[in-house]
């Protein structure tokens, strides 16, 4: 029987101090915009002001300490019944999240695509996609290699959460980058138009929320 100790814990440990840490900041900065809510003399500066700080909340609260709860389960439950160590691999995936969602910093700075629950600009985009990529290689790479034949039933579900979320943010995020004196920049306008965008936008706004900050808690 394989021994506990091969088993790295340490990621998982890893996820769930930064799954407090993301909690903190993104719940004090809901306080805060809540509060300039109240007290709209609060928004004592454009970068301070409830519009640019709401996205730092959002993303800070649903993605940062919202993923790294399951992530964290997801480290610590799903390689023991498949008796599969956890690649190095898992740790990127933890440096990755934690560098993509810093990037929700931009939206103070107005760098945004006003889409909700999806403002971060195209190239946050693609390293979020790279990252959700690293996820999904650790996660199937532990299925195929586990050495028990049976695939414990919570893995269904956290490879259904996987495909999933892939598919919501790659159709919700395309994005056509804009060229400014040739030059190529930050911003980017949606890839659809008008209505098309807003069924887009809700179709993932909903199912994300459905998938990933309920799929992935309730697994």
């Amino acid at each position: 029987m394989q021994s506990q100790a091969t088993y790295n814990y340490k990621v998982v440990r890893q996820f769930a101090v930064m799954t407090v840490v993301w909690g903190i900041v993104g719940m004090l900065v809901g306080v805060i915009i809540a509060a300039q809510l109240v007290w709209p003399e609060l928004n004592v500066h454009e970068w301070l002001s409830y519009g640019r700080l709401r996205p730092l909340h959002t993303n800070a609260v649903i993605f940062a300490f919202g993923g790294c709860a399951p992530f964290a389960t997801y480290c610590g439950a799903a390689h023991q019944p498949c008796a599969a160590v956890r690649p190095a691999l898992a740790v990127f995936h933890l440096l990755g999240l934690a560098v993509d969602r810093a990037g929700g910093a931009c939206s103070p700075l107005g760098f945004t695509t006003a889409k909700e629950y999806a403002e971060l600009e195209w190239p946050i985009d693609i390293l979020i996609t790279l990252v959700w990529v690293s996820y999904a290689v650790v996660f199937f790479g532990t299925i195929i290699k586990r050495k028990v034949s049976h695939i414990y039933v919570a893995n269904w579900f956290f490879g259904g959460f996987i495909l999933t979320v892939a598919v919501l943010h790659l159709v919700n995020s395309a994005e056509i980058p804009v060229f400014a004196a040739g030059v190529l920049t930050p911003k980017s306008y949606s890839a659809y138009a008008g209505v098309q965008d807003a069924m887009v936008q809700w179709w993932y706004g909903h199912n994300a929320v459905g998938f990933f900050s309920t799929a992935g808690f309730l697994v």
